[in-house]
C-alpha cells in the first residue's frame, strides 16, 4: 500500500519503530506554522482516479518505511519553520506515513512535504507536485501563484490522460518525471526491476515448448482483458488469427478457455508461479501495450523476456533502443501486413536454431546494449530494492533540490542584480511526454466504419484533451481563481479559432 511508505532523501533503509511521540509532536508543531486554510479542502474523485483502472508499476512495487537520511553533500540545518514547502496535490500518492507531512532531507538540500492542501496558498509553499492521472483541468489549483512551480510524476498510459501529450498541457509543468527519457526525472526502464530479472533461465526449455506445440498449443499467445484501448490492439491481432493459430486468453478475442486454476484474471497482472508457468509454455507472446509512445513500455514486455518468450511488441515506436541486443525483440511495425509478421513467426516456429537466437540474450556476454547497461547501472531509484529509493521519494527529493537553487537565485538576484543573473524560468516540453494521436491498429482511419467505439472515443478523446489544455492555459494567463470557468474559456478559443483569431 502507497500509504505505508515513509521515505527520506536518497536512500531506503529499515525503519526503526522508535519515536513515534516525538513524531507527532513535531508533525502538529509543524502544522502550527501553516496558516487557516484560505481555500476548502476538496477531496480527489475516486471516478477520475479508477476510471480507466491504470496500469501501473507502483502496484508491483514493495515499499517499507525508512528512517531519516540526510544527503552527503546537504548541510541544510535549517529549521522546519524556514523550509520551503512541496505539496503533493494527489494525497493518495503522498510517499510518507505516517501522518500527512514530514521532512525530507535530500542530496543537497531539505524540504517540508505534505498533502494538505490547507498550504496551497501559502508564501513557503514553493512547488505543487501532480499525479498525471489525477490531474484534471477543471479541478487545478487556481489561481496559479507566481512564486510556485508545477511538477508532474506520470509513469503509466498515456491513455490516462492525453492533456499531458499536448504542448500547451505539459508546458503547465516545471519538472516531469514520466516514462519518456526527455524527461527530468525519467522513468523508462520502470518496469525492469533489474539486468539479473531479463538473465534468468528460460523457465520452459525450447524442448518442452516444442513437445506442448506438439500436444496442440498454438505457438502465439494474446491475453487481454482490457478491450477497446488507444492502441486498437484487437484490431490488428484480429487481422494476424487470419494467418496464424493464437491461443487468447480473457476477455478479448477469447478463443480459448484458460485453465480452471487461473480464471481469476487478477493473477495475469502480477507474477503469480502457476500464470507464469502456463504462459511460459508458449514461444511468441503478443506484447501490445494500450497506448502507443516513445519509450512507454511496460511488463508487457519484460515479462516475457524474463520468462524465456519472445515479446512480439508494438507500443513505443523507440523499442529497439533498450533491448539486450538487436535480436531479442520482434516489432510489428518492422512488418508490412499481419500476413508478412505471420509468414516470419511461422518460419521461426520450424526453425529451432533462428528461434533460439531471439534467447541468445540470456548470456551475458550477448547483451552488448551500453544504453541499457548504463540506465539500469546510474538510475538512483530501484523497483524492490531496499537499498534505493523509489522513484517517488526520488523525484520529490528532485523537486526539493531544484527548487532550493531556484530560490537561492531569485534571492541573490533581488539583493544585487546587478551581479547576479535573473533567475531564468523552466518549462517542460513535448519531449517530457507527447504522444500522438491514436490510430487504428489496423487499416487506415478513413477505412473505419463511423459507428466504430474505438473511433468515436479516442480519437475525439485526444483532441478534446487539447481544447482542455488551452483552456487551462488560458485560465491561467487570465489570472481566474475559478476552474469552473474552463468551459467557458474553451468556447472562448473555438469561437477565435473559427475567426482565425487563435
Amino acid at each position: 500500500c502507497l500509504s505505508d511508505i515513509m521515505a527520506v532523501g536518497g536512500r531506503l533503509v529499515p525503519c526503526m519503530c522508535v519515536g513515534l511521540l516525538g513524531l507527532l509532536c513535531w508533525v502538529w508543531v509543524s502544522f502550527a506554522s501553516f496558516p487557516e486554510a484560505q481555500l476548502p479542502l476538496e477531496p480527489l474523485d475516486a471516478g477520475d482516479r479508477g476510471a480507466f483502472q491504470p496500469q501501473s508499476a507502483l502496484s508491483d512495487m514493495e515499499f517499507a518505511s525508512i528512517s531519516s537520511y540526510r544527503g552527503p553533500g546537504n548541510n541544510d540545518f535549517r529549521s522546519n519553520k524556514e523550509l520551503p514547502i512541496l505539496l503533493w496535490w494527489s494525497a493518495g500518492l503522498f510517499p510518507h506515513f505516517p501522518g500527512d507531512t514530514e521532512r525530507i532531507d535530500c542530496a543537497t538540500s531539505s524540504c517540508l512535504v505534505t498533502s494538505n492542501r490547507k498550504v496551497q496558498l501559502y508564501k513557503r509553499t514553493a512547488s505543487i507536485i501532480f499525479y498525471g492521472t489525477d490531474f484534471r483541468a477543471y479541478e487545478a489549483p487556481l489561481p496559479r501563484l507566481r512564486h510556485q512551480t508545477w511538477a508532474l510524476f506520470h509513469e503509466e498510459s498515456p491513455m490516462n490522460n492525453y492533456i499531458l501529450s499536448h504542448g500547451p498541457g505539459i508546458r503547465l509543468f516545471n519538472y516531469t518525471a514520466t516514462f519518456r527519457r526527455g524527461s527530468d526525472y525519467p522513468l523508462t526502464l520502470q518496469w525492469l526491476p533489474s539486468l539479473d530479472y531479463l538473465l534468468q533461465p528460460v523457465a520452459v526449455s525450447l524442448e518442452k515448448k516444442n513437445q506442448w506445440r506438439r500436444e496442440g498449443l498454438a505457438p502465439v499467445l494474446y491475453m487481454q482483458s482490457h478491450c477497446d484501448v488507444p492502441s486498437d490492439r484487437d484490431r490488428y491481432v484480429k487481422e494476424l488469427m487470419k494467418y496464424i493459430e493464437v491461443d487468447s486468453y480473457g476477455k478479448c478475442l477469447n478463443n480459448k478457455p484458460l485453465p480452471e486454476h487461473l480464471e481469476d484474471t487478477a493473477t495475469a497482472t502480477g507474477e503469480d508461479a502457476h500464470f507464469m508457468s502456463f504462459v511460459a509454455r508458449y514461444k511468441f507472446h503478443l506484447a501490445l501495450e494500450n497506448g502507443l509512445c516513445p519509450d512507454y513500455m511496460t511488463e508487457k514486455l519484460w515479462r516475457p523476456m524474463h520468462q524465456g518468450c519472445v515479446p512480439v511488441y508494438r507500443g513505443s515506436f523507440v523499442v529497439k533502443d533498450w533491448m539486450p541486443n538487436d535480436h531479442s525483440v520482434i516489432v510489428i511495425d518492422d512488418f508490412a501486413s499481419p500476413k508478412d509478421l505471420a509468414s516470419f513467426l511461422k518460419s521461426l516456429d520450424e526453425n529451432d536454431d533462428e528461434y533460439i537466437k531471439y534467447l541468445e540474450f540470456k548470456k551475458p556476454s550477448q547483451i552488448t546494449n551500453t544504453r541499457l547497461l548504463e540506465a539500469l547501472n546510474t538510475r538512483e531509484w530501484g523497483v524492490n530494492d531496499m537499498s534505493k529509493p523509489n522513484y517517488l521519494n526520488g523525484f520529490e527529493c528532485y523537486v526539493c533540490d531544484q527548487e532550493n537553487a531556484r530560490l537561492a537565485v531569485e534571492r541573490a538576484y533581488r539583493k544585487a542584480p546587478k551581479q547576479n543573473p535573473a533567475p531564468q524560468p523552466k518549462m517542460a516540453n513535448n519531449s517530457h511526454m507527447g504522444c500522438p494521436l491514436p490510430k487504428p491498429g489496423y487499416g487506415d482511419i478513413e477505412d473505419v466504419p463511423a459507428d466504430d467505439g474505438w473511433l468515436q472515443i479516442w480519437p475525439q478523446d485526444y483532441w478534446q484533451s487539447l481544447d482542455q489544455a488551452e483552456g487551462l492555459e488560458s485560465l491561467i494567463r487570465h489570472n481566474e481563481s475559478d476552474p469552473s470557468l474552463l468551459w467557458q474559456h474553451i468556447q472562448n478559443i473555438a469561437v477565435r479559432r473559427a475567426r482565425g483569431k487563435h
